[in-house]
Parts: structure tokens; sequence; C-alpha cells
């Protein structure tokens, strides 16, 4: 007998948490994309008309195709607890965009609308060749630990999530720790708020009351949020196109950046949606990152400048009971924001304080998963690829300034923060191969890793031939103690 169809909803309570996660992550990216490009000297008229729009486009065409993937997967397996994918702007990348290809773009040029164009034709190659990754994405899927890309994943959650946001949530201790409590009781214990309000909506009520009636929030600021209301269309343009030819000519150096933050992006995207699978919805890797990769792409033709994931965030909203409305309540909502300037205007109203536990709560999710998806004798190999993440984290808030703050504590702390995210897979990797006594195995990743670490993919700030040569040869050492081990146990 064939069972009945469960009913798969299109929005219910608990999307609205989920929402407010993955919304104040995107808004924070916005945010900080407009302020930095300002800051640039880039005008109003090509932040708030180019580049949001065509950043609003991608989260746009992502959030729906996947809303409509986790329909797909609804029906197939008849279930009614099925989660959507997150989507959105991955913050490593934002940042090397941001630094790595609009600022150089600009200082070489002179030219604003110049090095837009060569930032949004960058951006559309980086779409192209995510597509291109995502023919073998299930191949790496099926050959790399799953401790090890859920380890790596646990890193970015522990220091760029929870760390991060547990600094902002105490800037103002009385209303991020009230709003920590309803979190914990609401998500974590999840325990019914007053009115059967979902938790995260019910912290940003709060919290956002009591900052203005203690006066811990700006009232200053409401008049700057509405400084950019307006109306931006959304509408392609051929900017990516004549990007192209400027792009292969005076600025090529410029993709020595693109690649290697295009291999993160596909490897964040698979290790989201491993993480996923073992928070109970399989999707399949090869169209997640096509997906992503198209979604890249059609962001650049509405002239954005930065590549799109699926998101770190997507455990929490699986924790939290979510569907898929919140997919698509977030695509809506981005839409529309954009298109009438109201990202700044939402940033400004809300304190930081007040939606930072929320994220808090993202990045708890992220790393206990991280342990009870996997074996106990795993744990150590998940600690290991966690532990790069400190590194980059140091970096990343440092800037170009990392080598001199850290210097006084270790020299190795910037190095191994390059390319943090292939160094803590393969240690992961290392480690799960030993703990399973495949020392073959072993031998491969580290050889993998001396690769990655001769053409500068790990501890080198750049593509190029023999780029960190002690970290190449102390990797090829260790596959040959571990290549040791393996001749051993064959004659065994």
């Amino acid at each position: 007998m064939t069972p009945q169809p469960v009913h798969y909803p299109w929005y219910k309570k608990e999307d609205t948490d989920a929402f407010f996660a993955l919304f104040q992550n995107n808004i924070a990216n916005f945010v900080i994309i407009a302020i930095t490009m300002l800051g640039m000297g880039f005008s109003p008229s090509i932040v708030f008309g180019q580049v949001l729009p065509g950043a609003a486009v991608a989260v746009m065409v992502g959030n729906f195709y996947y809303a409509w993937s986790a329909a797909r997967l609804a029906r197939k397996e008849n279930r009614a607890d099925v989660t959507a994918l997150s989507y959105g702007i991955s913050t490593p990348v934002m940042f090397v965009f941001l630094f790595g290809v609009l600022l150089p773009a600009k200082s070489l040029t002179g030219d604003e609308v110049m090095a837009w164009k060569i930032a949004v034709a960058a951006c559309f190659i980086s779409g192209l060749i995510e597509v291109c990754i995502s023919v073998i994405g299930r191949w790496i899927q099926t050959h790399l630990p799953r401790a090890a890309m859920l380890g790596a994943v646990a890193g970015v959650a522990l220091t760029f999530i929870a760390g991060e946001m547990l600094f902002k949530t105490l800037e103002i201790p009385v209303i991020g720790l009230l709003v920590l409590a309803i979190i914990i009781v609401g998500l974590v214990a999840r325990v019914s708020m007053p009115f059967r309000i979902p938790a995260s909506l019910f912290a940003i009520i709060i919290g956002t009351a009591m900052a203005y009636l203690i006066g811990a929030a700006d009232t200053a600021k409401f008049g700057d949020a509405f400084t950019h209301l307006g109306f931006y269309p959304l509408l392609p343009g051929l900017a990516w196109f004549e990007g192209l030819g400027l792009l292969f000519t005076s600025m090529l150096a410029i993709l020595t950046v693109v690649l290697p933050i295009t291999l993160y992006n596909a490897i964040e995207t698979m290790n989201n949606v491993e993480a996923m699978e073992a928070a109970g919805d399989k999707y399949d890797v090869r169209e997640c990152q096509a997906v992503d990769g198209v979604g890249t792409m059609l962001g650049a033709v509405f002239g954005g400048v930065f590549p799109t994931t699926v998101y770190i965030a997507t455990v929490g909203s699986k924790w939290m009971g979510a569907g898929r409305g919140y997919s698509i309540l977030n695509g809506v909502v981005y839409g529309l924001a954009t298109m009438f300037g109201l990202i700044a205007a939402l940033a400004a109203i809300i304190p930081v304080s007040v939606v930072a536990p929320i994220l808090v709560f993202v990045g708890m999710s992220m790393i206990a998963t991280a342990f009870q998806s996997n074996e106990t004798r795993y744990y150590p190999a998940i600690a290991l690829a966690m532990l790069p993440y400190f590194a980059n984290y140091v970096m990343t808030r440092f800037n170009r300034g990392a080598g001199d703050v850290v210097d006084n504590i270790s020299s190795a702390i910037v190095v191994l923060g390059q390319g943090a995210m292939f160094t803590a897979i393969l240690l992961g990797a290392m480690t799960v191969s030993v703990i399973d006594h495949k020392f073959r195995q072993a031998a491969v990743f580290a050889l993998v890793a001396a690769g990655c670490s001769f053409i500068g993919l790990m501890h080198a700030p750049e593509l190029s031939f023999n780029a960190s040569q002690d970290f190449t040869l102390g990797y090829l050492v260790m596959a040959a103690f571990f290549g040791g081990f393996a001749l051993k146990q064959n004659k065994i």
C-alpha cells in the first residue's frame, strides 16, 4: 500500500527563527560591503545601484532554488522535516574580493567604474570555475573523511561565527547577555517563549526595545539610516563582459587571487552539504556547487562582485526545525530591501549586540554537529582540523598587519592562516587515515598537502611555483614517514 504523502508546508513558525539567523548573516555582509566600498572611494550609485542589487539577485536565485530543492527532497523521501540549504555570501570570500580584487583594481586603474567592471568579471569567472569544479564534487566528497570536512567547518564556526559574535554580544553586556539567555532557553532548551513567539524574533524585539530604553542604542542613527532610500532596479548589464577584456590584459594578476578563493568556496559548499547530510538531509554536492556557480554568474550579470555559497548556517536552521519558508522569505526580503535601499536602515536600527547571540547559536550547532555525527575515535581529527582557523582569524582581523602583531607570539601564525581551509581538511584527513591505520592513504594526503604548499594554495600569500619551500619539504617528510608504516603494514 502506497503511504499517504506528507504535507510539506510553505512556511511554519520555526522558519522565522531560521530567517532571522540567515538574514543577520547576510545583512552583516551587505553592510560591510557598503561601508568598505564607500570608504575605498566607490560612489553610492555603484554601491547601492549596482553591487548590492547584483548580490541580491544571486541571493534570491540561490534561496529560491534551494527552497524548491528541499520540496523535491521532501516529496522523494515523503517527510515534512526537510530543511532547505542556507545560501549567501561567504564572509572570508567577501573580504578577499574586497581587498584582493576591488582594492587593487581601484588603486591600479584610479577609475571606480573600470575597477568595478574588473571585479564583476572576476566574480563571473569565479562562478564559471565553480561550475566546472562541480563535475568532480561528489568524487571529492566520497574520498575526503567526514571528520576532516566537518572539523574544518567547525573551525570556521568557532572563530568567525560563535567566537566573533560572542564578542559582539558582550559589547553591551546588559543587552547581549539577556538576548543570549533568551536564545539558550528558546533555541537550545526549546522552551516556548511568551505568546509562542519564535525565540529569535522575541529576542530581537526585547533586545532592541531594551537597548533604546536604557540608551544603549544610538538614536542619531535613525537619520543616517534613511539617507540612501530610493529605488534601485535589478537590471542586467554587460559590465561583466566589458570587464573580461580589462581582466585578461592589464589585470591578469587578479586571477591568481580568484582561483584559490574559488576552490575555497567550492570546498566550503561541499563541507556544508556534508554537514547537512550528517544532520539528516542529503543533497547532491555536485548540484549544489553548480547552483552556487550559476548564482554567482547571474549576480555578476546584474552587477554583483561577490561569489555565493551554501551557507554554514544551514545546520543551525536544521536544529531550529526550519523548512523551506525561511529560504523563500530571505530571498524576497533581500530583493525588496536592496531595491528600496533598506539594507543600511535595518542594520542601523537594530543593535549588533541584539542579533549577535543568534549567530552564536548557529556556531554552537555547527561545532556540536561536527562531533555528534562522527565516532568518538575521530574527535582528535576534528579538533586538529579546527586549529588552523585560529591563525586565519587573527590574519583576517589584523589584515596586512598580522605579521607584526603576532610576531612575538609565533612566526607560524600567518603562514598557518594562509589557505586555512585546505590545511584544516588535509591535516584532519591525515589524522583520520592514521586512526584507521590506513597509512598509505595518509601518505597520499600528505603528498597533496605538499603539492598545495608548492603552488601556494597553503602557507603562502599568493599562487606561485615553490611558494612555500619549508612546508613543501615538511609535508614530504610526513608522507615518507607514513609511507614507511604503510610498507611495514604490507609486510606483516
